[in-house]
């Protein structure tokens, strides 16, 4: 990628610098941060770099309404490629950070420690939905009542997804051993197809597929627990904020924009998210019914006290060496200045 200095301020005061990207919050009145450049009104704007790559996934549905409306496209002006690149899953967005192929990937909160745990470079800058996309599912047909009876059975699941640390969490609430349990490691299409086809008899669900299968196969939600869905994390690659923090900065003003915009505009919202993943507006609206979206943006305490429930689970099966390494990820994942200082305003 070819990088480009970001253009020095001229000659104008602190007192009469433009934010390019942010301003602080309504009410605070704090001096600009370190990561937010500045420019005079006349200056031409520079980027820190010519290119910016993001996912988009239907688990993330402001990502789908920031790509839908080109907000970030629109902002640099042709100075900057945009690329969106889909994400199938929380796993898929983590190998994508890892290999560099994405500056920004969207997971679930219980993936990106994971990933942190096990070494990769990330943080996350911004909350996108606390979401309750995670269910144990069975088929419409299926005898099971309970968690306790999966014991001997098959279960489908993609590790090192909500979906997967939801099934571990509700076999340890019912006291099933994990090693009871025939684990059958798909990605979330194919669990669902395996679900319908008879091939497993469970699935750990995630919307909007599992919405759809509940619509369209008659499947059922054999165990919900809002709890043991964690929340929606966005996250960049430490290289990226350390080079790109105008860029970093844009994508979460643009999520922050994304946020009112899908609150406002809620039909609007199904309709992207029904075109994205190919489901009927229905569908789409009932998966937006069970994400919400009104929550603070800033990763914290909130989050980290799921995460310290979820955290001890990934030692047990073995995805994390030890505790130390998940304790450290803990203390090191969560950068909140972006989404401290969003400002939705600089993209209008």
């Amino acid at each position: 990628m070819t990088r480009r200095r970001p253009l020095l301020a001229l000659a104008a005061s602190a007192a009469a610098a433009a934010l390019l990207l942010t301003g602080c919050a309504a009410g605070e009145g704090s001096a600009i941060a370190d990561n937010e450049p500045t420019a005079a009104p006349d200056e031409e704007q520079r980027w820190s770099d010519d290119t910016l790559t993001l996912d988009f996934a239907t688990y993330n549905p402001l990502s789908l309404v920031v790509k839908d409306q080109g907000w970030l496209e629109d902002a640099t002006s042709g100075d900057v490629t945009v690329t969106w690149v889909q994400s199938a899953g929380s796993n898929k967005a983590n190998e994508a950070l890892r290999a560099g192929a994405v500056d920004v990937g969207s997971t679930a909160g219980s993936a990106a420690l994971l990933a942190r745990s096990n070494g990769s470079p990330i943080k996350t800058i911004d909350i996108y939905s606390q979401p309750e996309w995670s269910a144990i599912v069975v088929g419409a047909n299926s005898p099971l009542t309970s968690v306790s009876e999966l014991a001997g059975k098959k279960v489908a699941a993609t590790k090192g997804t909500d979906p997967y640390f939801f099934l571990l969490q509700a076999l340890e609430e019912a006291g099933v051993p994990l090693e009871s349990v025939d684990v059958q490691n798909l990605q979330h299409a194919d669990g669902k197809t395996a679900l319908e086809n008879g091939s497993v008899d469970a699935w750990a669900g995630l919307d909007p597929l599992m919405a759809t299968s509940e619509a369209t196969a008659g499947s059922r939600l054999l165990y919900r627990n809002v709890d043991f869905n964690t929340y929606g994390f966005l996250n960049a690659t430490e290289d990226f904020l350390e080079e790109s923090p105008d860029l970093a900065q844009l994508v979460v003003n643009a999520y922050e924009k994304a946020r009112e915009w899908a609150q406002e505009n809620p039909e609007e919202t199904a309709g992207i998210l029904a075109e994205a993943a190919g489901i009927d507006p229905a569908i789409a609206t009932a998966t937006l019914e069970r994400t919400t979206l009104d929550i603070d943006p800033a990763p914290g305490k909130t989050q980290r006290d799921v995460l310290e429930i979820v955290g001890p689970i990934f030692v047990e099966s073995g995805d994390v060496p030890n505790q130390e390494q998940v304790d450290d990820a803990l203390d090191s994942l969560f950068d909140d200045s972006y989404a401290s200082r969003a400002n939705p305003d600089a993209l209008n």
